[in-house]
């Protein structure tokens, strides 16, 4: 079996031959935190290397972006948090001349490729001990040892991609490996605090509302609810007329704040849910104090949202280090994507029909009102709350093409089989669509006319296990 030198060998190799050639790069990636994050880490590190590259993203990876590619003017190919299933396809389209990075489970046949750098094939969990932006870190650094100081990037992507399921939302694996050398160089800050949203940069109201992970129905997105429980519990909102942030808060005062959501939703599930809300926090110590980039999970946050919302270019501006024009429409951004999902949340909330709960499956329809492109986030969001602790939410809706866009997530305490990456795949693959992603998240899309099909095999699936 090659081992992962051996292939970060032949990459160099690659990456060696455009220079001396003059051969152009293009990076293809996926549209996400994980995705904009390691096009951006491979390119600047191609970029440093001497090479002429150029940076795009796809929502998805298919046989038509594979003909794009082939038709490109840049002679090489790196692609990043996509392609797996996709080896021998691009071996027919683009010769020995493309290169995947990437941390999805692959097929077997794909095991042995030696163009397919994948964390599977080396042993290493890539739905939770590394990310693409981890992979595409270790080819930078391959490249040249000087690309360590990329390891923060990495951390974002590993947290963006909620690979955070070590002990109190810590990294673990060679994500825990990275963390330790962006610490070492005095670029990342590692504590144990309260995970809400925005600590440095909210006020704490306001923090509590934005904070989505866990989804508690009532406070998510409710900042007056927010702000009149802290009240109640005595937590004063503001400091000499300036309003208090996570960071100014004292332990006591947290404390004060998880007892408080505890009682105010009780039910199912909630102790589960508190245990979400205290963990490992990751600052970038580089990034302006109260600024929107200080928090990783803050970071990670922006970057979905600039993919989500059409502006996957500003994202991986920021990420490649613009502090200008690009964080300023990353900043826009982000608020319309925040009410965005608070439409959408509010809605399925309130439209009960559109929930279905059949032993631990979740279904949920959101057709005619969820984006494509917003599928995961709001499964995501959905998995989050107390009331589906141990289940599995699959959500969908109408698609590009006359087809269905489908997001599964686990919650936590969701029984490990079957894997809802298995799930996605076997049931996308007989009905002649695509599937795939990590048990605890994936994804699939098919035609419309098979929706009640797909359905039904994945009731029976989850039953027969």
């Amino acid at each position: 079996m090659t081992s992962l030198s051996d292939s970060l060998s032949l990459f160099i190799d690659h990456i060696d031959g455009c220079v001396k050639n003059n051969r152009q790069i293009m990076v293809v990636t996926h549209m996400d935190c994980d995705g904009l994050t390691s096009g951006a880490i491979i390119t600047k590190a191609l970029i440093r290397a001497g090479v002429t590259c150029s940076l795009r993203s796809v929502p998805e990876f298919s046989a038509d972006i594979i003909s794009e590619m082939g038709q490109d003017t840049r002679e090489f190919h790196v692609i990043t948090d996509l392609g797996g299933g996709f080896a021998g396809d691009l071996d027919v389209g683009l010769g020995e001349n493309w290169i995947i990075l990437d941390h999805h489970r692959i097929p077997d046949q794909e095991q042995d490729h030696q163009r397919v750098i994948n964390a599977w094939r080396y042993g290493m969990d890539g739905g939770v001990e590394i990310c693409a932006g981890g992979m595409a870190y270790l080819a930078a650094t391959a490249l040249d040892r000087n690309n360590a100081d990329l390891s923060p990037m990495a951390v974002v992507a590993a947290l963006g991609d909620r690979q955070d399921q070590g002990d109190k939302r810590s990294l673990t694996g060679k994500n825990l490996e990275i963390s330790d050398v962006a610490k070492s160089r005095g670029l990342l800050e590692v504590d144990l605090d309260l995970l809400l949203y925005g600590r440095e940069t909210r006020p704490v109201a306001s923090a509590l509302a934005y904070t989505s992970q866990p989804y508690i129905k009532g406070i998510t997105w409710e900042r007056g609810n927010c702000a009149a429980l802290l009240t109640g519990a005595d937590i004063p909102l503001k400091d000499n007329g300036r309003w208090r942030t996570v960071a100014d808060l004292s332990q006591e005062e947290k404390s004060l704040i998880i007892n408080a959501i505890a009682e105010y939703a009780p039910g199912k599930g909630v102790t589960e849910a508190m245990s979400e809300l205290v963990g490992h926090t990751y600052t970038l110590s580089g990034e302006e104090r109260g600024g929107l980039l200080r928090d990783c999970r803050e970071f990670g946050t922006m970057l979905n949202s600039c993919g989500r919302m059409g502006k996957a270019g500003v994202g991986m501006a920021v990420c490649m280090g613009d502090r200008g024009v690009s964080l300023s429409e990353a900043e826009a951004a982000i608020k319309r994507y925040r009410k965005r999902i608070r439409e959408y949340m509010n809605i399925i909330s309130s439209e009960r029909w559109r929930t279905t709960v059949q032993d631990i499956l979740v279904l949920v329809n959101a057709e005619g009102v969820v984006s494509e492109t917003m599928t995961g986030t709001i499964a995501s969001l959905i998995s989050g709350s107390p009331l589906y602790a141990g289940k599995m939410i699959i959500l969908w809706t109408g698609g590009d093409g006359n087809t269905i866009k489908f997001s599964g997530r686990k919650s936590r305490g969701c029984p490990d089989t079957p894997r809802l990456d298995e799930i996605m795949s076997r049931g996308a693959q007989r009905l002649g669509g695509v599937g795939g992603g990590h048990d605890m998240a994936a994804g699939a899309r098919i035609g419309k006319d098979k929706l009640d099909e797909f359905l039904d095999f994945i009731e029976a699936d989850v039953k027969n296990v």
